[in-house]
């Protein structure tokens, strides 16, 4: 048996333990202020209790659990992902990036493992949005880029923020309390399921981070006319989604030309009837990559060819802009100590670049930030099939092991100047 096995296996079944807390009971939905995201960071604090970790959670939910170092003054690594999911989610995405820390804090502390930096691990409460609309609310309550504003967001249940933060126990007006300040901490790491298949199609257990994707969305309205689908011509049709369907066909086209990615995810029609020509066509515009310019440049180009479009069709289109996050770099000392790591393991480093978004993304104003990444089964995210093994997780404690180790030896060098 291996250093890493046992607390890779406990890793393992503490995902299938957590995946228990969901407001559903036929698929896994665990949201922001919920009585199960509450249940969840009570069983998440216990683990880490059990690790020798102290605990609490912020003012923004956020549940944290810290390992001390014995030298004062020393400053903070924080480790951490988020414990919210999508609904009907897979059971990994975000989960193993706090879960993963926990154990190996609970090696260090099994095995009496001093370092010079304090070790934090954090469970962010509410990186997906899916209960308010609003993504990584608990990261950027840490980052201190909380907006007033979000209290009065409100979900399905016409519930706003700030009477959810109530009922849940906590008081909206302390957000800032979570803040944490750039003098405190040493850097970030969050550790993640790659959400993709890059990993996995080239044999490989981790990843290192170069990048996290920058994100802009729209609302693309498309108003043609309706009419009878057997009395107008073809010539003289007014053909909303027909429009449509040219215009995703150039966003498709574009963003292969332009090596971003480029997602039509939702189209509404009306009025959606077997024999009525589209009059009215809404679509949703999903654009992203880990360079800023490139995407706006390619947003550019398809405003531009969506214009054309509904000239030569003759509709019309409003287009709404409704998101918007640059690109964020990982910071390249952190990621040549990651992959410096991953050789040490006798593994082949990979840098790539992350197309979703993530927590890490909210801190980057606060610290040095780092993501590494391990692989998933055929790069399934957001889905009940999600699916990683033990012996990738045994994997990924051993690089982290490393790379503690390359980062407690640089701070000691640093210490003794």
């Amino acid at each position: 048996m291996t250093k890493f096995q046992q607390y890779a296996a406990s890793v393992y079944s503490r995902c299938d333990e957590l995946a228990l807390y969901s407001q559903q009971e036929d698929c896994i939905d665990r949201r922001y202020l919920t009585k199960q995201h509450k249940s969840a960071n009570e069983q998440v604090a216990t683990w880490m209790q059990q690790a020798g970790m102290n605990t609490w959670q912020d003012e923004a939910g956020n549940q944290w659990g810290g390992y001390k170092s014995e030298i004062p003054e020393a400053k903070t690594l924080v480790f951490g992902s988020h414990l919210d999911t999508v609904p009907n989610s897979g059971k990994y995405d975000g989960i193993l990036g706090v879960l993963l820390p926990i154990s190996f804090i609970h090696y260090c502390s099994d095995h009496g493992i001093q370092l010079p930096f304090n070790l934090e691990v954090v469970g962010f409460a509410d990186e997906e949005g899916s209960r308010f609309g609003t993504t990584l609310l608990g990261s950027r309550a840490v980052a201190g880029s909380w907006l007033d504003k979000w209290a009065s967001l409100k979900d399905s249940a016409d519930i706003c923020l700030a009477q959810a933060m109530r009922d849940f126990g906590l008081d909206i007006n302390k957000v800032g309390n979570a803040a944490r300040s750039k003098e405190e901490l040493l850097a970030f790491v969050e550790v993640h399921i790659e959400q993709g298949p890059v990993l996995e199609s080239k044999g490989l257990s981790v990843g290192v981070v170069s990048a996290i994707a920058g994100a802009r969305r729209f609302e693309i309205s498309v108003k043609g006319n309706a009419g009878h689908a057997g009395t107008v011509p073809m010539e003289m049709r007014q053909d909303a989604l027909n429009a449509v369907a040219e215009m995703i066909l150039q966003i498709e086209n574009i963003a292969l030309e332009s090596g971003i990615v480029a997602t039509v995810g939702k189209i509404e029609n009306a009025p959606n009837a077997v024999n009525v020509i589209s009059g009215n066509c809404l679509f949703s515009l999903d654009i992203r990559s880990q360079s800023d310019q490139a995407r706006d440049n390619a947003i550019e180009s398809i405003h531009q060819s969506i214009e054309a479009v509904a000239i030569r069709r003759k509709v019309t289109t409003d287009i709404v802009q409704t998101h918007s996050a640059n690109a964020v770099k990982c910071d390249e000392q952190l990621c040549n100590e990651l992959l410096q790591a991953t050789k040490q393991c006798s593994l082949e480093p990979l840098l790539l670049p992350s197309g979703a978004g993530h927590d890490a993304m909210a801190l980057t104003n606060v610290c040095p930030i780092a993501m590494l990444f391990t692989r998933c089964e055929k790069g399934i995210s957001h889905h009940p099939d999600e699916s990683i093994t033990i012996s990738d997780i045994e994997t990924t404690l051993n690089v982290m092991d490393r790379f503690i180790q390359i980062r407690a030896t640089k701070t000691k060098s640093i210490d003794s100047l």
